[in-house]
């Protein structure tokens, strides 16, 4: 088994520190500083929501474990940590391992890719759950790529001349977004309501979503229970396990070549919740296609409301039996620690980093912690 020590890159956080203390701070943080304007209670609101999903990530990372894994260490940082974190890095003992996640490494702006060399000069190997387009719409990736050691992606293919960038020993995972769950943390609930809730959110609310919330609360009355706020709070998740069936609508942007195969994190919160995930396909109808074929989540086409309807009258019949068994599946094997640790277990026999050396003077690639970061 590989011992290895983490530290988790969230743009919330500031100083390196533990896991354990970043998370036990985390419900106390005042973000009033970090939202562009304090007073505005929904917009604190938002961001309360985004620190607390990028935080449960964190607790999902420091949990890893597989018959190949084990996290001997877990921590935290923002760009304010990162330098302590690599010069802390060298006297560990264990191979250590920067993640991060979504965009967020764009928050280092036009350092990003200086901040990442370092950490390897350091002998740190990095991975990278990207989400939406990140090789196309994320500035720094083509910077940060040459240093990815793993590359967690849901668009495919790659922009052509951004993989060009990717070293050929980093491994590469196509994987649409999973649940940051851990895994069977909410019990499996054997007689739920036989009602249906919408998992939508603000920024998705489209005139095509708010048209199938109104077919819906016609056909469905009172069994039909709609949440299209930003988000749901991490903190009430698990309630929603009272629930049978999960309806999450197609992604904002995956109707995009790139993005067909994929779509939010919403059915596979349904899964690990014990609810039936019930989802629209996208435009180009191969969205998780291993998942529909296997009767793990249930379809209707683009637009189509009936079959959107007969969709939700199946998945409120589904018997608990095979509840049960999409429960076990969505615990099991998609979330993202469970993702990350296999990806790290396959980069195990990759080539070794090579001692660290401080570049020359004016050699490509030469900065050090003091100009890298």
């Amino acid at each position: 088994m590989k011992r290895i020590r983490i530290c988790y890159f969230n743009a919330w956080a500031d100083r390196h520190e533990t896991a354990e203390a970043y998370l036990a701070r985390l419900p106390a943080l005042d973000l009033r500083a970090r939202v562009a304007n304090p007073k505005d209670t929904s917009l604190l609101r938002k961001a309360r929501l985004d620190c607390d999903w990028y935080g449960e990530n964190l607790r999902c990372f420091a949990a890893m474990s597989t018959a190949d894994i084990e996290v001997a260490g877990a921590f935290s940082c923002g760009p304010a940590g990162i330098l302590e974190y690599a010069q802390s890095a060298s006297n560990a003992g264990v191979e250590s391992w920067f993640l991060c996640m979504g965009h967020q490494p764009q928050t280092l702006g036009a350092v990003a890719g200086r901040v990442f060399g370092a950490l390897r000069q350091a002998r740190v190997r990095t991975l990278f759950y990207a989400f939406d387009e990140a090789s196309r719409a994320m500035p720094c990736f083509r910077d940060i790529a040459p240093h990815l050691d793993v590359l967690i992606h849901d668009e495919s293919p790659l922009d052509p001349a951004a993989a060009a960038a990717l070293r050929p020993d980093c491994v590469r995972v196509h994987r649409s977004w999973v649940a940051n769950f851990l895994p069977f943390s909410v019990p499996f609930n054997e007689e739920p309501e036989k009602k249906i809730l919408f998992l939508g959110s603000q920024l998705g609310l489209t005139p095509h979503r708010q048209r199938q919330i109104e077919f819906l609360k016609k056909r469905f009355k009172d069994r039909f229970v709609p949440s299209t706020d930003h988000s749901v709070g991490i903190a009430d998740r698990g309630s929603l396990n009272r629930l049978k069936v999960g309806l999450c609508p197609e992604g904002r942007k995956f109707t995009t070549a790139a993005m067909s195969a994929t779509h939010t994190d919403r059915p596979f919160w349904s899964g690990c919740l014990g609810l039936v995930p019930v989802s629209e396909n996208s435009t180009a109808g191969n969205r998780l296609e291993e998942l529909a074929a296997a009767e793990l989540i249930l379809r209707y086409p683009h637009g189509d409301l009936n079959a959107l309807a007969q969709c939700c009258e199946r998945a409120l019949e589904t018997p608990t039996e095979e509840r049960r068994r999409i429960y076990e599946h969505f615990n099991r094997h998609e979330t993202i620690g469970t993702v990350a640790a296999a990806a790290i277990a396959a980069h195990a026999n990759a080539v070794p980093i090579a001692p660290a050396r401080r570049s020359q003077p004016g050699e490509a690639g030469g900065e050090g912690f003091s100009a890298g970061v």
